[in-house]
């Protein structure tokens, strides 16, 4: 039986040497640039060159690719936004330069296993530190919350395809643990003898994480796309053997990367072992001060208003005159939400959304709502509450406003009540 082994050639052939020279420029300088906080305290180290690379990108847009616009926006929950995509070709054309520069003036090395063994390291711990924070934040449904009173009364068509999979995976909270711990399991990247099996299962992780950002207009394209590309680069070391262990019955066996270390000297070793364990041990610490932190915060255990919930409004007048509810009239409210400490919104029947910061007092039983563009915008509402029930009566923009409205919770809508089912007669497609 002829077995196959993973023993690395001295010599490179040139197609892998001009390869690697490329792939170690450009994925150095995408890890240090587009860094996204995988690494403790990296946004404190990048403060000056981030400040400098916010004047030379723009600069770049301008005169160099003669963009019709400036560049003004840079990287915020959109990791996809002009900036990024400059920054990405000035990544891209330097990783071409120099490596093309590195070929003329290295043209006799046989390989380059020691640097290949630190790119490794370093795109292994970028790649698994990035989706255990991803994965941590889902494990405990933060990333994709449960649909908001917002989410549940707006019509499908209405939504944006990223509010869609917002509502669709934020729906479950078993499918938000079984998308956490895969995402977790990268973790196996941080250790050289579980790397290839982690590489497989981070490989179809990353790679279901960019289908959902291309295909639902999700605004980190950018960074997924790397993620995969990053974790197919390692893969490639073992590609040949997994194609002959899955294809063929001929045997396969695979070897540890190992570390380059001068004989007789441990030192390296040493230290590197004590930097990884310092590493996992303050990315674990953090994860359990600030994960149950931000629960109570803004997750599922953040308290709720005294007057929580959605208030359907059925009977709603302005100056004594009764709108009915089935016009379309900007100023006829629909519906008013609490559902966060501090926030309430007002919807109206033309489907626009007022947003305010609220001050509720049980005991004299008034709301103040106060705008979020205009603090001196604000409004007393004095209302009487029953479970079921809220009456209310305000001066509104100049319009003396008074309604009833019944009480809906989340359960009475269906998205949210229908539960799991073993059995079903029929498909239940609504």
């Amino acid at each position: 039986m002829t077995q196959i082994t993973s023993i690395t050639p001295n010599r490179w052939t040139i197609a892998e040497r001009i390869g690697f020279r490329f792939s170690f420029i450009y994925f150095l300088l995408f890890i240090i640039i587009k860094n996204n906080g995988a690494f403790p305290f990296w946004n404190l180290l990048m403060k000056w060159p981030t400040e400098l690379l916010q004047k030379f990108i723009p600069w770049v847009g301008k005169n160099i690719l003669n963009l019709s616009y400036d560049i003004t926006v840079f990287t915020n929950g959109s990791g996809d936004t002009t900036y990024d995509y400059v920054s990405v070709l000035c990544i891209f054309f330097v990783a071409l330069v120099g490596s093309v520069i590195w070929s003329l003036l290295d043209r006799k090395k046989a390989n380059y296993a020691k640097m290949y063994y630190w790119l490794t390291v370093v795109m292994r711990f970028y790649v698994a530190l990035m989706l255990i924070n991803y994965g941590l934040v889902k494990v405990v449904k933060l990333q994709f919350p449960s649909p908001s009173f917002y989410r549940l009364i707006e019509p499908y068509g209405d939504s944006s395809p990223m509010g869609l999979a917002w509502t669709f995976l934020g729906f479950s909270k078993g499918y938000n643990l079984f998308m956490g711990i895969a995402e977790v399991a990268a973790g196996l990247l941080l250790f050289r003898r579980t790397l290839t099996f982690g590489l497989i299962i981070t490989l179809m992780t990353t790679a279901n994480v960019m289908a959902v950002n291309y295909f639902y207009d999700v605004p980190v394209k950018i960074l997924s796309t790397h993620l995969v590309l990053m974790t197919t680069f390692l893969l490639l070391r073992d590609f040949k053997k997994l194609c002959v262990f899955f294809f063929t019955d001929r045997a396969v066996s695979l070897s540890v990367i190992r570390q380059p270390e001068k004989e007789g000297d441990r030192s390296l070793k040493l230290v590197s072992r004590i930097a990884k364990g310092l590493l996992i041990g303050y990315i674990t610490i953090m994860a359990f001060i600030n994960l149950p932190s931000s629960q109570k915060r803004y997750g599922t255990k953040a308290p709720k208003p005294a007057l929580f919930g959605l208030f359907e409004v059925n009977h709603f007048t302005i100056n004594g005159d009764t709108i009915p509810a089935n016009i379309n009239l900007k100023e006829r409210w629909r519906y008013i939400a609490f559902e966060r400490v501090g926030r309430a919104n007002i919807y109206n029947m033309d489907k626009s959304r007022l947003n305010f910061k609220s001050e509720i007092d049980t005991i004299e039983q008034k709301v103040v709502f106060t705008s979020y563009r205009d603090s001196t915008e604000q409004y007393t509402i004095n209302y009487i509450k029953t479970d079921s029930t809220l009456t209310f009566e305000t001066l509104f923009k100049g319009d003396t406003i008074k309604g009833n409205s019944k009480r809906l919770t989340k359960e009475d809508f269906l998205l949210m009540n229908r539960g799991f089912n073993w059995i079903s007669e029929y498909p239940f497609n609504r």
